[in-house]
């Protein structure tokens, strides 16, 4: 018989704490078969941020490091510094990164870190309560605006991709998703082009992923897999946001 596909080695036994549903899970199976595909398990970091994925430091064989809340950027940074042949994962939600944590990742593009940062932006706070996040749709319901987020009062959902790619320290700005097959198979060419370009010295590669939260949203997995696309991307549309490598 011949073997199509086999769990990643650099997965641990434990049991993910994740969501039915949640996009966390495919996010974290596409990082480690990218690890064990590209030789990272023996020279690589993941560092980790406070939110749904902050026990994932127990799935990988590898080492990593859960960061404080929005700190991820400053940890990568000390660590990819310390040593720059190292691959230095920085992974992000969209409470950490662009609520508690906007001005340290602003800083790392700034200085144009050379670590790559997955930013998941499932447009709520998924942990602690289902609150409304700076990614939150104009109209979407949250535990903190139950009538729906408005403009007047909270502003507008936050398109870090596109910001990310107006910084000249950051060389590489994508934006994916995993709400089916097709998506996910771009999404990890997307990250491993990133991972690519950071071992090549370049400047901050970021990708971010549209990912479900069917608890957050208070709907079901397949219905949530139809609001990434119904509702999601129309606000945040797929695609390459800045590619200096083509440009070179």
């Amino acid at each position: 018989m011949k073997t199509i596909y086999k769990r990643p080695e650099v997965f641990t036994d434990a049991i993910t704490t994740y969501c039915g549903g949640c996009g966390h899970g495919i996010i974290n199976k596409l990082i480690a078969e990218l690890v064990d595909e590209m030789g990272f398990r023996k020279n690589g970091i993941i560092c980790w941020p406070i939110g749904c994925s902050c026990l994932a430091d127990a799935y990988y064989d590898m080492d990593l490091m859960m960061c404080l809340h929005g700190r991820a950027p400053a940890v990568s940074t000390g660590m990819k510094r310390a040593d720059p042949s190292k691959f230095i994962l920085c992974y992000q939600g969209d409470g950490d990164m662009v609520s508690e944590g906007m001005a340290e990742i602003m800083h790392a593009a700034i200085r144009g870190e050379k670590f790559t940062v997955l930013f998941v932006n499932n447009a709520i706070y998924g942990m602690t309560g289902g609150q409304m996040a700076p990614t939150t749709l104009i109209g979407q319901k949250a535990t903190t605006a139950p009538y729906g987020r408005m403009e007047d009062t909270s502003g507008y959902p936050v398109q870090m991709a596109e910001l990310m790619a107006t910084m000249p320290g950051v060389y590489y700005s994508e934006r994916v998703a995993v709400n089916s097959p097709q998506n996910i198979m771009k999404a990890k060419k997307a990250m491993k082009k990133a991972f690519e370009l950071q071992m090549e010295g370049k400047g901050l590669t970021f990708v971010e992923i549209l990912s479900m939260c069917p608890t957050g949203w208070s709907t079901s997995p397949v219905k949530a897999t139809e609001w990434v696309t119904e509702k999601m991307m129309p606000v945040y549309p797929l695609g390459v946001k800045k590619d200096m490598s083509e440009e070179a």
